[in-house]
C-alpha cells in the first residue's frame, strides 16, 4: 500500500485540474495531466504557464522555479499514461455519472496500490468510492477555486476509506502548503453546504424582487464584508455548478430550504452559466461587467 505519493494524475484539464497540476508540480510532484480533448489540454496548459509567470511578476516564486514546475507536468491524451501514478485525482464535470465513467476506465491502467481521489464539490465519496475496485483507497480531496490562490483543502472520507489512506492524502495536502478541513461524508461536504445556500437565497432575493444585481453585491461586500457579491461569486463558480450544487443539497437532505431558485434553473437553461459563457448575472462581453437584471 502506497504510504507516499511521488507521482500525480490528474484528470481533466479545465479550472480546477490545470490549478491542482500547477500546485502540484509547483511543490515537486511529477504530474500527469489528462484531458480528453486537445483544446482544453491546450488550454489548460497555457493558464499553468500564464499563472505561473504572473507568479514570476509578483515575485512569490522565482523563474527557475516556474520553468522546474513546467517541465514537471506532462500533457496527456491518454489515460494509459495514468499506469505509473501514485495518486490519480479527478477533477472533471460536477456530474456523478461522467465521473463514475472516468473511474471505470482509468481502473484497469492504474498500480493495483495506486489511490484514488475526486476534487467533486458535493457529491458523495462513498458512492463515487463504490463505483470503484479499491473503495479503501478512495477519498475525497476538494480544492477550492483558483486552486493556486486558496489555502483550504476539504478531505473527506467515505465509509470504507482507510488510516493509511486519509493519512497519505493529509500528508500531501500538507506538502502543498494547504490547510485541511476535515469534512464527514454529507451533501456538498462543509464549504459549499454553508456557501451555496446564500448564493441561492441571493438570487431568490433578486427573484423576488428585493433588490437588484448592483445593490445585491454592494449590500454583500459593504454590509457583511465580503470580497464579493454572491452574484458575482456565483458567475466565477459557473451558475451549472451552481445549480448542481444545490441540487445535491435538495435531493441529498430532502428539506425545501436547499430547493435551488427557478432563476438560477433559468439562467442555465439559456446557457448563461456566468464568467466562462461571458453571461450570467453580468454580461462579461464589453470592457467592464454589467449587471443583465
Amino acid at each position: 500500500m502506497i504510504s507516499e505519493i511521488k507521482k500525480v494524475g490528474i484528470i481533466g484539464a479545465g479550472q480546477m485540474g490545470n490549478g491542482i497540476a500547477h500546485v502540484c508540480a509547483l511543490s515537486g510532484y511529477d504530474v500527469v495531466l489528462n484531458d480528453l480533448d486537445k483544446n482544453n489540454l491546450d488550454k489548460g496548459m497555457a493558464t499553468i504557464q500564464g499563472n505561473l509567470a504572473r507568479q514570476v511578476s509578483k515575485g512569490a516564486i522565482s523563474d527557475s522555479e516556474k520553468n522546474k514546475a513546467l517541465d514537471l507536468i506532462k500533457p496527456s491524451l491518454a489515460l494509459d499514461d495514468m499506469g505509473g501514478v501514485d495518486l490519480v485525482i479527478e477533477a472533471a464535470t460536477e456530474h456523478e455519472e461522467t465521473k463514475r465513467k472516468i473511474f471505470q476506465a482509468v481502473i484497469p491502467v492504474l498500480h493495483p496500490d495506486a489511490m484514488i481521489a475526486s476534487n467533486t464539490s458535493s457529491i458523495s465519496i462513498t458512492r463515487l468510492a463504490a463505483a470503484t475496485d479499491r473503495a479503501e483507497q478512495f477519498i475525497g480531496i476538494h480544492f477550492m477555486n483558483p486552486v493556486p490562490v486558496m489555502k483550504l483543502i476539504e478531505l473527506v472520507r467515505g465509509i470504507a476509506t482507510d488510516e493509511n489512506t486519509f493519512v497519505t492524502s493529509k500528508k500531501f495536502a500538507d506538502s502543498l502548503g494547504k490547510t485541511v478541513a476535515v469534512s464527514e461524508d454529507f451533501p456538498a461536504f462543509m464549504v459549499n453546504r454553508i456557501l451555496l445556500p446564500m448564493i441561492n437565497e441571493a438570487i431568490y432575493t433578486l427573484y423576488e424582487g428585493v433588490g437588484n444585481v448592483e445593490s445585491i453585491d454592494t449590500a454583500m461586500r459593504l454590509g457583511a464584508n465580503h470580497p464579493m457579491g454572491p452574484l458575482q461569486l456565483a458567475d466565477f463558480i459557473g451558475l451549472d455548478t451552481c445549480l448542481s450544487i444545490m441540487q445535491v443539497l435538495y435531493e441529498g437532505l430532502a428539506d425545501s430550504k436547499y430547493r435551488p431558485c427557478p432563476l438560477l434553473v433559468k439562467y442555465v437553461e439559456a446557457g448563461w452559466l456566468g464568467r466562462k459563457a461571458k453571461r450570467g448575472f453580468y454580461d462579461y462581453r464589453g470592457e467592464e461587467p454589467v449587471p443583465t437584471r
